[in-house]
C-alpha cells in the first residue's frame, strides 16, 4: 500500500514536472513565433481563395476546420505574440472567453427583456456596477455600443439635440434645418483627437467645416492657456456647442486636461464628451488616477473594454452624466419598447435593436480576475513603458516624442546627415522593413510634420520584452543605412 502511494505520489510530481516543461516550451515557442506570415496582399488573396468558392454541395465541418487552419489562421494577427506592439488590439482574456461562449452558445439579442429577460437586466446590472467602478455618479448611466467609433457619434448628437432644446425645438424632429444657421455651430477637438470625430459630424448633418481643432502643448495634451485664447476669439460669431477632450490620444496615449476643459464647458454653455475609449481604464489604477481629475463633470465619456480588459470585440461603452439624456435617443413601436412598461430596453439608448451580449464577457472577466487583478493587468504595461522611456533617455541613437502617460511611446532613430523630410522617410522605411517579416509589429504616425515610430503597450509585458523590439528596430535600422537610404 505505502509502495503504491509512493508510486502515485512520483507519478503526479512527473505529471507536474511535464506540464511545466511544456507550459515553458510553449512559451518559448510563442515567443519565436511570426505575428503573422508576413505574405503579401496577392499571396494572402490566393490563399483565402478557396474559402469564398462557394458550391452548391456543403462541406464537412472537419474539411472546413483545416482549410481555416491552412489558409486563414497564417494570416491572423497573434495578438498574444509579444512582439505585438502597434495597435489596441489584444487576446481574449481567460475570464472574458467563459463570458463569450456562453454568449455565443446561446446568441441573445439584450435590447429588450422579451428578447432576453436574463440579458436585458444583466446589462443594466452591469453598467451600474461599472458606473460606480469610476465613480461617475449615482445620476450617471450607460449603454453598450458595437465600436468606441459609434460612441463618439450618439454622443455629438445628444450634445447637439441639447442644444436644439436650448434653442428651442425637437432635434429628432426638425433635425438640422431647425438651426438658424448651421455653419455656426462648432465641435472643439484637440488636434490630435481620434478621426472617428470627424465621422461623426457628418453623421449627424454637420460637416467637417464644424470642427475646430485646439492646439496642444509639448506633451500632445490640450494647452488649455491657447484654448481659452482660442475659444474667446471664435465664441463671438460662433456657437460652440461641444467641446471634446481624450483621455488617452491615439498617437501618443497623452490625457487632456479634463477638470480646467470642463470649466470652459461651464462658462460656454457646451456640452463636454471625453473620448476615453483607450485609457479611460486606467483611471482605475490609484496611483495614476489624478490624471484623469474631472471625468466625472463629462456629460458623456466613450469607453472601450475590448481593449486592455481583453474581452472580445465589440465591446464598447457609452456614459451620460444624467439618466434623462438617453431619452433623446428613445423611439417607441408597436411591437419592441412599448410605452408604458416597466421591464428593461436597454434598446432604447442607442440605434440598434439588435446587438451582442457584451456585457457577460466584461461580466465574466471582472469576476475572474477580481479588482486588484485588473489594476495588476492595466498597470503592467503602463509601468514597463515608463521603465523604457527612462532607459532610452540615455540611448544617443533614439529621439523621444513624447513622455508617456498610458501605454504608447513615440520616438524616432536620429540621422544627423538627414534633414527633416529624409528623416521623415527613414522612419518610413524603418517601419516597413519591422513589420514586413512579421516577427515585430510596431506603428507610424504623424505628429504635426514628423513621422514617427509608435510603439504600444496594452497587454501585460516587461521592459525586457520591450526591448527586444527596441532592438529589433535598431537592427533594422543599421541594415537600411548600410544599403543607403
Amino acid at each position: 500500500m505505502y509502495l503504491r502511494v509512493i508510486g502515485e505520489v512520483k507519478h503526479r510530481n512527473l505529471e507536474n514536472i511535464f506540464k511545466s516543461l511544456r507550459k515553458i516550451f510553449s512559451m518559448r515557442k510563442k515567443e519565436f513565433e511570426k505575428i503573422y506570415s508576413g505574405a503579401s496582399m496577392k499571396q494572402v488573396r490566393e490563399d483565402l481563395k478557396q474559402l469564398v468558392d462557394f458550391q452548391k454541395k456543403g462541406m464537412s465541418i472537419e474539411s472546413i476546420s483545416q482549410m481555416f487552419e491552412e489558409r486563414l489562421i497564417p494570416h491572423l494577427m497573434k495578438y498574444d505574440n509579444s512582439g505585438f506592439l502597434s495597435m489596441f488590439n489584444t487576446t481574449i482574456e481567460k475570464g472574458a472567453k467563459l463570458g463569450a461562449d456562453l454568449a455565443l452558445d446561446y446568441n441573445q439579442g439584450v435590447t429588450d427583456w422579451y428578447v432576453s429577460p436574463g440579458g436585458a437586466v444583466l446589462e443594466e446590472m452591469c453598467i451600474e456596477e461599472v458606473i460606480k467602478l469610476f465613480e461617475l455618479g449615482s445620476e450617471a448611466d450607460g449603454t453598450f455600443m458595437y465600436s468606441g467609433t459609434y460612441a463618439n457619434q450618439e454622443a455629438l448628437y445628444l450634445a447637439l439635440h441639447k442644444k436644439a432644446e436650448q434653442e428651442g425645438f425637437d432635434f429628432a424632429q426638425k433635425g438640422i434645418k431647425g438651426f438658424e444657421k448651421p455653419e455656426k455651430l462648432l465641435v472643439l477637438i484637440s488636434q490630435d483627437a481620434h478621426f472617428s470625430l470627424k465621422h461623426a459630424v457628418r453623421m449627424i448633418g454637420l460637416g467637417e467645416e464644424n470642427l475646430r481643432k485646439l492646439a496642444v502643448d509639448e506633451n500632445r495634451r490640450i494647452d488649455v492657456a491657447k484654448m481659452q485664447k482660442q475659444v474667446e476669439d471664435i465664441q463671438s460669431a460662433n456657437d460652440i456647442f461641444c467641446i471634446v477632450a481624450t483621455t488617452g490620444t491615439t498617437s501618443t496615449g497623452s490625457i487632456d486636461p479634463v477638470l480646467p476643459i470642463a470649466k470652459i464647458c461651464e462658462k460656454t454653455n457646451s456640452w463636454l464628451h471625453v473620448d476615453g475609449a483607450y485609457g479611460l481604464a486606467y483611471s482605475l489604477i490609484p496611483k495614476y488616477k489624478a490624471r484623469f481629475s474631472g471625468i466625472e463633470l463629462a456629460d458623456s465619456i466613450t469607453w472601450d473594454p475590448h481593449k486592455q480588459f481583453g474581452v472580445p470585440i465589440p465591446n464598447s461603452i457609452l456614459f451620460v452624466r444624467r439618466k434623462e439624456d438617453f431619452h433623446r435617443m428613445a423611439l417607441h413601436s408597436g411591437y419592441l419598447y412599448r410605452k408604458g412598461e416597466d421591464k428593461p430596453s436597454p434598446g432604447l439608448k442607442s440605434p440598434p435593436s439588435t446587438r451582442p451580449f457584451s456585457a457577460l464577457p466584461l461580466v465574466s472577466s471582472i469576476l475572474y480576475l477580481g479588482l486588484d487583478g485588473i489594476i495588476e493587468r492595466l498597470s503592467s504595461p503602463l509601468d514597463a513603458v515608463a521603465e523604457l522611456y527612462q532607459k532610452l533617455q540615455k540611448d544617443s541613437e533614439i529621439e523621444l516624442c513624447n513622455i508617456p502617460e498610458t501605454g504608447i511611446l513615440c520616438f524616432r532613430l536620429k540621422n544627423e546627415s538627414m534633414n527633416q523630410s529624409k528623416l521623415n522617410s527613414y522612419q518610413q522605411r524603418i517601419y516597413d522593413e519591422v513589420n514586413k517579416d512579421g516577427k515585430f509589429s510596431i506603428s507610424l504616425t504623424k505628429l504635426d510634420d514628423r513621422s514617427v515610430l509608435r510603439l504600444v503597450a496594452i497587454a501585460p509585458t516587461t521592459v525586457e520584452t520591450l526591448m527586444k523590439s527596441i532592438e529589433y528596430v535598431k537592427e533594422k535600422a543599421k541594415q537600411i543605412i548600410d544599403q543607403g537610404v
